[in-house]
């Protein structure tokens, strides 16, 4: 199952960290690395099609009551 909302669809963002050291020669002084930020998913149990089932949501769709537990 994919890291993603099944409400709102958020999923994994992409950027780089940057190492913020000043001094040293210029290849050393802030190299940047990929890295991901991932959305935090809840497993909550629902109704789909009068079926208790559960999906993964994430916590702001849960905080704004976009989805009815069961």
């Amino acid at each position: 199952m994919a890291i993603q909302c099944a409400v709102c669809g958020k999923g994994p963002q992409y950027g780089q960290n940057i190492r913020h050291v000043h001094s040293g020669s210029w290849a050393l002084r802030a190299p940047r690395t990929k890295r991901r930020w991932l959305p935090n998913l809840q497993s909550a149990k629902v109704m789909r099609d009068g079926q208790p089932t559960r999906i993964k949501v994430c916590a702001k769709c849960l905080k704004a009551g976009k989805v009815a537990k069961v």
